[in-house]
């Protein structure tokens, strides 16, 4: 392993000793975010020399990401569809995945104006948020049980100008008699004893939003079995789930009485997300 040097280096020389330590890529990101510099400019001045602040600053996010601490942690934000997203330990990172409800969102109700939409368990906000300014005003509703989520959702509502409106509850338990047309959710749905949960950035996420009973399917069974009286006639309820969980939503969807029911692939190929549609026919069962 390369020794540290005793003094700050350029910049070839900062990346040349974080890439025996992390990805290089991983590295760049560090550093572009260190120096506020565009990825172009890092590789354009490799002999650009680091103050001892920012040789000291990159160094300590190295070590950092070494123990494996999110990179999106690190820097406090991710992209997601198109926008950067403040994130940190209070909610999860939003994954490139998650953005197939969107499309779904945009593929139902795209041409429809003033659409009701619930993000439940909104985390970073970026479902609601983006929905807000995705669908022509669109009346968006966020809820999340986790107070410190909703402060990180609202600070990315406002900093990205989106109007939402935020509720502190466990799924529906807040909403009262309130019902929409369109519900989307990406709630925990990891198996309790996974032990992919002890490995990788996942070790740093918040436990309450990944790991939801033996099988990672009490939660959406208990969205799925509550939606149909939160959702209006005709509306949709779309749920992100794990790779091997569709039949077993799609079961969930069928016992609550919802029609066209399907599942969608993601952009691995995996069946990510399950939903179907509520016709209105009484209460759920």
């Amino acid at each position: 392993m390369i020794e540290t040097p005793e003094f700050a280096p350029d910049i070839a020389g900062a990346l040349n000793w974080a890439r025996a330590r992390i990805a290089i890529v991983d590295a760049r990101i560090l550093l572009r975010h260190v120096l506020q510099c565009s990825a172009a400019r890092l590789a354009a001045y490799p002999e650009a020399r680091l103050e001892e602040r920012e040789w000291s600053e990159f160094r300590s996010l190295v070590e950092r990401r070494e123990v494996g601490e999110p990179v999106a942690y690190l820097i406090g934000e991710r992209e997601f569809y198109g926008r950067s997203f403040m994130v940190g330990p209070a909610v999860l990172i939003p994954r490139p995945d998650t953005e197939l409800l969107i499309e779904l969102a945009l593929a139902h109700f795209g041409d429809k104006p003033r659409t009701r939409v619930l993000d439940l368990g909104t985390g970073s906000g970026a479902l609601a948020v983006t929905l807000a300014l995705e669908l022509a005003d669109a009346d968006v509703t966020a809820v999340d049980r986790s107070r410190e989520a909703l402060l990180v959702a609202m600070a990315n509502a406002a900093r990205l100008k989106a109007s939402v409106s935020f509720v502190l509850g466990d799924w529906f338990s807040h909403l009262g008699g309130d019902r929409y047309q369109l519900i989307v959710a990406n709630p925990p749905y990891v198996a309790a004893d996974d032990p992919h949960l002890s490995e990788g950035d996942v070790r740093f996420e918040p436990g309450t939003a990944l790991a939801a009973g033996p099988q990672g399917l009490d939660d959406l069974a208990a969205i799925a079995a509550e939606a149909p009286r939160h959702l209006e006639a005709g509306g949709w309820l779309f749920m992100e789930h794990g790779y091997d969980q569709a039949a077993a939503v799609r079961g969930l969807l069928t016992d609550a009485g919802f029609s066209s029911i399907a599942s969608w692939k993601d952009l691995g190929g995996i069946e990510r997300v399950s939903g179907g549609q509520w016709q209105g026919r009484g209460e759920s069962r």
